[in-house]
């Protein structure tokens, strides 16, 4: 038996009213300028072992990520497989330990003499990509929820009351679902019970990584309409992770964009779409399909597989499928810049005095 009701109780309840008519937050401690969430210096390596255990080398998957979330916004995080967007997220989550950098939520560091893995995860939730995967066979849809609930401290009998509130709020009826097993529901459905589970907790941070990515494209729209809802009824703070780029710019303010274990862009999302700075999230943008059938792609805009992440360049990780590189690139690292209002790139051909011959030709053009 575990010690689940005998643990520091959660006491807040949603607080469903209309925005300009809700009591302000008690967990506010900043004031809405200060971000929600601070990332440092994030860094994590994994360590590839030979046939003794030795470590032989490390896949730098995530190295020297730096950004910030505010209250109330939506976070777009794009970039091609294996850039490390999930691995931060779980980073963000402490599902994974990091090697190195600072993680602040609303002012407060994680861990260190700050708040606790338990005050983290009651204000930061996450949402998976496999809606099957991350719901045990085993429970039924209110047990998947009360389980998060009674392990922070609350009654059994009042986590079921919350369940069944989360349930509604995700739109599915309690008389019919709360009883459910997962594999008595579709893919939306258990999707939708996994946005219940995140938001059972009333988190102030919710992490959606790939949350829509598996799903038809009709059930997909129907659970971002959801998720707007809730953000909006709830005030959470997004972390939207995903490979759709229509997606992306639809439910995002701001974006960032990384490559190989970096950030290479950040800024809002109107103006990274319609005026990318780094090379690698034009090409990325390029990639898309038209839906016009006369449009189509004359060339491919970005050649090439990604560098190995155990043995990345040296200088700019992206120089090796770059058009724009020069020998600056290879030999100084490039570090995230401003180059316009709240918009920053990390490329030597848009940072004046990086002594790329590109450099204040594009800044003046800009």
């Amino acid at each position: 038996m575990t010690d689940i009701d005998n643990r520091e109780p959660v006491s807040r309840d949603f607080d469903l009213r209309e925005p300009d008519t809700r009591e302000p937050d008690s967990r506010d401690r900043g004031g809405p300028r200060q971000p929600i969430l601070s990332v440092r210096g994030l860094r994590k390596y994994f360590p590839l072992r030979g046939p003794l255990g030795t470590i032989n080398a490390h896949v730098q998957a995530v190295d020297g990520v730096n950004f910030d979330v505010m209250k109330g916004e939506t976070l777009g995080v794009v970039g091609e497989s294996g850039c490390g967007k999930s691995t931060t997220a779980r980073l963000l989550m402490r599902l994974i330990e990091p090697d190195a950098g600072s993680i602040v939520l609303d002012g407060d560091p994680i861990g260190h003499g700050g708040i606790t893995l338990r005050e983290l995860r009651r204000n930061m939730q996450m949402v998976f990509q496999d809606s099957y995967a991350s719901l045990n066979p085993r429970h039924t849809a209110t047990e998947e929820i009360t389980f998060g609930l009674r392990v922070h401290g609350m009654s059994s009998a009042k986590a079921r009351d919350q369940a069944l509130a989360s349930l509604r709020l995700v739109g599915l009826d309690p008389t019919v679902f709360a009883d459910r097993y997962p594999h008595e529901m579709s893919g939306g459905q258990r999707q939708r019970v996994n946005v219940a589970r995140g938001i059972a907790l009333n988190p102030r941070v919710l992490i959606l990584d790939e949350s829509v990515s598996a799903l038809d494209k009709s059930v997909q729209a129907q659970v971002l309409n959801l998720l707007a809802d809730l953000k909006e009824r709830l005030n959470l703070t997004y972390v939207f992770i995903s490979h759709d780029l229509n997606v992306v710019h639809h439910v995002s303010d701001r974006v960032l964009v990384m490559y190989l274990g970096k950030v290479v862009e950040l800024g809002p999302v109107d103006r990274i779409y319609r005026a990318a700075a780094h090379p690698y999230t034009r090409a990325l943008f390029a990639s898309r399909l038209s839906m016009n059938p006369a449009v189509r792609v004359g060339a491919v805009p970005l050649a090439g597989d990604p560098p190995n992440p155990v043995r990345p360049p040296s200088g700019c990780r992206f120089r090796t499928r770059c058009t724009m590189a020069e020998a600056v690139c290879a030999v100084v690292e490039p570090v995230l810049s401003d180059i316009a209002d709240a918009h920053q790139a990390a490329c030597h051909a848009v940072i004046p005095g990086s002594g790329h011959s590109q450099a204040e030709a594009i800044a003046r053009a800009a």
